[in-house]
């Protein structure tokens, strides 16, 4: 993607969607930092259907903990690698209590330190709740950066690094939910969409798939 359309693609996607938010729910820090934990190799959908009951009983490192292992896998036993979240999450409160008075910290280096928070999860943190100019890298901005030219990289980090560096600064704060978005909606994995996609000239794609045939 030449570097002239990059502003044209970011205004089309903000016209089409001006205040793009997470799909996660959650109503407080520390909720999103357990949802994006639990939502690992797992879809937003999933992981609402199991905190929308979690949350109500436990929404703090504290009631989290008073679970124990086997009360929060009860909770969440309907997603993915559950007894592992379950274990990271526990130990993730456990530090949150006795290292940060029960605070999640606005500190990438603090962050990437609680099991089951890596890279990715910090920069959602850090951008969704904390406002920080940050770029949460998963499956979709990935292929999105790549398969559109934007910021092509053989890693997350290096696609991370190059989606700083590319993407305006007007349009920085929300653009990692405008390409996951994107990426989940319109740019999918086998067959993307590029006869519904509003950005598509400015894509470097080739061939634009055409719409299904119908019959």
């Amino acid at each position: 993607m030449e570097a002239q359309d990059i502003e044209p693609f970011f205004a089309t996607l903000k016209a089409a969607n001006p205040m793009p938010a997470s799909e996660l729910e959650y109503s407080t820090v520390f909720e999103l930092l357990a949802a994006v934990l639990l939502s690992a190799q797992a879809t937003d959908a999933g992981v609402n259907k199991a905190t929308r009951k979690l949350f109500t009983v436990a929404n703090t490192p504290q009631a989290i903990l008073a679970l124990g292992q086997e009360g929060l896998e009860a909770h969440i036993k309907t997603i993915g690698l559950y007894r592992m979240k379950a274990k990271h999450l526990l130990e993730t409160c456990r530090i949150l209590v006795e290292v940060h008075g029960g605070k999640v910290p606005r500190d990438r280096e603090a962050l990437e330190a609680l099991p089951g928070v890596g890279r990715k999860t910090a920069n959602v943190v850090l951008n969704v709740a904390f406002g920080e100019e940050a770029m949460a890298v998963d499956t979709h901005i990935f292929r999105v950066s790549n398969r559109t030219g934007l910021a092509p990289g053989k890693d997350v980090v290096e696609v991370e690094r190059r989606l700083m560096e590319r993407v305006p600064r007007a349009y920085l704060q929300d653009a990692h939910h405008w390409l996951i978005l994107h990426g989940r909606y319109v740019c999918v994995a086998r067959l993307p969409k590029c006869w519904q996609c509003a950005v598509a000239r400015w894509c470097d794609y080739q061939p634009k798939t055409p719409p299904p045939a119908v019959r």
